[in-house]
């Protein structure tokens, strides 16, 4: 079973941002990965819509014989990772506890940001997560609808970014927060654009590769790791339901793979 992939789902490229922390944190791990496009953004979409297309990536992966699901999009997580975590056999993990565990170390005054999809806003998940372990943390939280449409689209590096994230931030610029939560795995790729608009007495956190961080954790603890031995063996293979021509330059930009492997899929006929 060790020799076995690791899955990853995302409504997108935004979980992109996890695997390539995957890839540096775990470089001997397999990974196999989708990314719904076709059907993203998942923010807007009733949770039971939402649970519905996390199945459906679920199902295909675990056709793929996955030892790890990793749901690497917030609100995915948010809407489906306790349900899938009841009928799985393997390990299950999402992206808002790990977050929410960083933010709470980082923070030295306890006003703690998230910033996400309205999805994820909505469910209050981090909220709860947060306050749940430490009940001095003020939360302030802010959906973001622009965000994911602008990493989709290869617009993450652009003029129009930074003049959208100026602008949505712009109610989280006088909130003394000194921890903000990336409650999205698109919006890593906006990093700089959100730093310089936050500051520098700012903590940015990429719940993300904090994610990965526990998802080591728990591969040792299961004694499921890759020996560095069987490394040569070792494939990333990435599947999206959207468009291949718009997901391999995203990917490829930013995980530097030489001769990325991308198969368009068809879900849930």
């Amino acid at each position: 079973m060790k020799k076995q992939a690791i899955g990853f789902i995302d409504s997108g490229v935004g979980g992109l941002t996890v695997v390539k922390e995957a890839i540096r944190q775990l470089p001997n791990e397999s990974i196999y990965y989708v990314g719904d496009t076709a059907r993203c953004p998942y923010g807007p979409r009733p949770k039971e819509q939402i649970l519905k297309f996390t199945w459906q990536m679920t199902q295909f992966l675990l056709s793929k014989d996955i030892k790890m699901l990793v749901i690497a999009c917030n609100t995915a997580t948010a809407a489906a990772l306790v349900d899938i975590k009841k009928k799985l056999a393997i390990p299950v993990i999402g992206v808002i506890l790990p977050g929410s565990r960083s933010a709470i170390k980082s923070t030295r005054n306890n006003q703690i940001g998230v910033i996400g999809t309205e999805g994820t806003v909505k469910s209050n998940e981090y909220k709860k997560m947060i306050r749940s372990k430490d009940t001095k943390a003020m939360v302030t939280s802010l959906a973001c609808p622009k965000f994911v449409p602008l990493v989709e689209s290869n617009e993450y590096d652009s003029a129009i970014a930074k003049k959208v994230v100026a602008e949505t931030l712009r109610p989280l610029k006088n909130a003394g927060l000194d921890t903000l939560i990336l409650g999205c795995t698109h919006y890593p790729l906006l990093h700089s654009i959100i730093q310089n608009v936050m500051g520098d007495s700012v903590t940015l956190i990429d719940s993300g590769a904090e994610t990965i961080s526990e998802v080591s954790t728990i591969l040792d603890y299961f004694n499921l790791a890759v020996d560095s031995r069987d490394s040569k063996n070792t494939e990333y293979n990435f599947y999206t339901t959207g468009s291949i021509q718009m997901f391999e330059p995203i990917a490829s930009q930013w995980l530097k793979i030489d001769n990325i492997k991308i198969e368009h899929i068809k879900l849930g006929l």
